[in-house]
């Protein structure tokens, strides 16, 4: 769900990292925020290259805070004609102020944006044409063309590139271990259907004792995201090709529906407490009390830090119907701007911190390991073929959590199409909880007439995004 998950949690360890006071002299000097002043960066004649760049971690995310000030610094060494200044504006890309910030040219040099930014940016004329830079992207050719594609005018691999993908998460099935062991299911063998994941939840639920099988969600925009996300799972699609009309008014929209519905008053096994949102469901799982729900890995970690579970009591499963699953993340652009010493330094620097294995905020395992970060989660999901099986292989010498738990969720994720969020898509999900909750609420709800109005909803917002 866009704009829940960009920033991703921060575990409590990284707050403690020493870093911090060892490398806060060079906070003024190589990472002075730039809020305002966007496109601020410069390039002159004697070859010496300043960048503004989005989504420095703030101060309140102490560790990885220090942890980007020292890679500056050391990026700066290697690279002593690049001054790299960051800007900790935060959230890092607010959806109410981005489209307004992008129309006046105020964005920073190399700028962050949601993979739901990438279509709308592209299409206003607003960053650079990176094509003829291609080839200077550290592993460009073994990202997932579905990442690339997200920044690709028309969306297509025959497109000309404007941005780099950072960071890619994928939903899946979060299950407690304990409860299918304790239900007498496997705890090594999640389910892969729909129909398996009503089997597991009644099983769960008769355990008693207030034991949730399944649970979902039906508000603040999280019912709709996740509508999409098993729409998705089933075949579907939110909004046709052109993005102009809805697309789910079909036999998959309303078998979600119909699921649904029969799980919380035929089968009973969704608890009776509804209109949950995003952290319901994480404190669900903490109390040891709910089965199943869809989720990303990282949730886990969520879960860990904040509740102290152990991680050997969850994992994660792929999708259930294996066919497809949403996919959310992030990436950089560059300002339209920004002179051709500019962008060339912009993706050393997005090399250097955001794509290379072993190295940078998400990929240098030693540091991660070291500062009791976690090590080991199936995401950043960005790279296929012999990158992949590369960092795979760095991140397992530093794994401290059980890789193992995530097995069957890895090994789906090749197979599976990689979906992103529809267009206005939280517009679109905040109709789409109007749905959920009635098919969660109402025993004598009409899926069909929900889906109807639903989709009338959803053709109004997309009518007047196109004027």
């Amino acid at each position: 769900m866009t704009g829940t998950r960009a920033a991703g949690p921060q575990t409590a360890t990284s707050l403690r990292a020493a870093a911090a006071v060892a490398l806060a002299t060079g906070l003024a000097l190589t990472a002075t925020a730039c809020a305002s002043s966007g496109g601020a960066g410069s390039a002159d004649a004697n070859g010496k290259v300043t960048i503004t760049v989005g989504c420095m971690p703030p101060t309140t995310q102490a560790g990885p805070r220090a942890n980007w000030i020292a890679d500056v610094a050391a990026f700066e060494k290697l690279n002593p004609n690049i001054t790299v200044k960051g800007d900790d504006t935060n959230p890092c890309d607010d959806p109410a102020t981005f489209n307004a910030k992008l129309a006046s040219g105020k964005m920073d040099d190399v700028f962050y944006t949601y993979f739901t930014d990438g279509a709308n940016v592209v299409a206003s004329g607003q960053a650079a044409d990176i094509q003829r830079y291609a080839s200077q992207i550290h592993g460009l050719s073994d990202i997932q063309p579905a990442l690339t594609n997200i920044y690709r005018q028309g969306g297509s691999t025959s497109g000309d590139l404007y941005g780099i993908p950072k960071g890619n998460y994928s939903l899946g099935l979060v299950y407690s271990k304990t409860l299918f062991q304790k239900a007498g299911l496997d705890p090594n063998k999640p389910p892969t259907t729909w129909d398996e994941v009503e089997a597991d939840a009644i099983a769960i639920t008769k355990l008693g004792g207030g034991d949730v099988g399944y649970a979902d969600y039906s508000a603040a925009n999280t019912g709709g995201w996740h509508f999409t996300a098993e729409l998705y799972s089933r075949g579907g699609t939110m909004v046709t090709p052109d993005g102009k009309s809805a697309n789910f008014d079909d036999a998959n929209g309303l078998a979600v529906l119909q699921f649904l519905h029969k799980l919380r008053f035929t089968d009973n096994v969704m608890g009776t407490k509804q209109g949950l949102q995003y952290n319901d469901l994480l404190q669900m799982m903490a109390s040891g009390k709910l089965g199943m729900y869809v989720g990303d890995p990282v949730t886990l970690t969520t879960i860990h830090d904040q509740y102290n579970v152990p991680y050997d009591t969850m994992a994660v499963g792929p999708m259930p119907g294996e066919q497809a699953t949403l996919v959310g993340g992030d990436g950089y652009m560059f300002n339209k701007k920004d002179t051709p010493a500019q962008i060339q330094a912009g993706i050393k620097w997005v090399n250097y911190e955001f794509l290379t294995s072993g190295q940078g905020l998400n990929f240098n395992y030693p540091r991660r390991a070291q500062q009791k970060e976690p090590v080991g989660l199936p995401e950043p999901d960005l790279w296929t073929g012999a990158t992949a099986s590369a960092d795979a292989a760095a991140m397992a010498k530093y794994a401290n959590l059980p890789v193992q738990n995530f097995s069957a969720y890895v090994a789906a994720l090749p197979t599976m199409k990689l979906l992103v969020e529809p267009p206005q898509a939280q517009a679109l999900y905040a109709q789409g909880d109007k749905a959920m909750n009635s098919v969660l609420t109402d025993p004598n709800a009409d899926p069909q007439k929900l889906l109807d109005t639903f989709k009338a909803a959803a053709n109004t917002i997309l009518a007047n995004a196109q004027q």
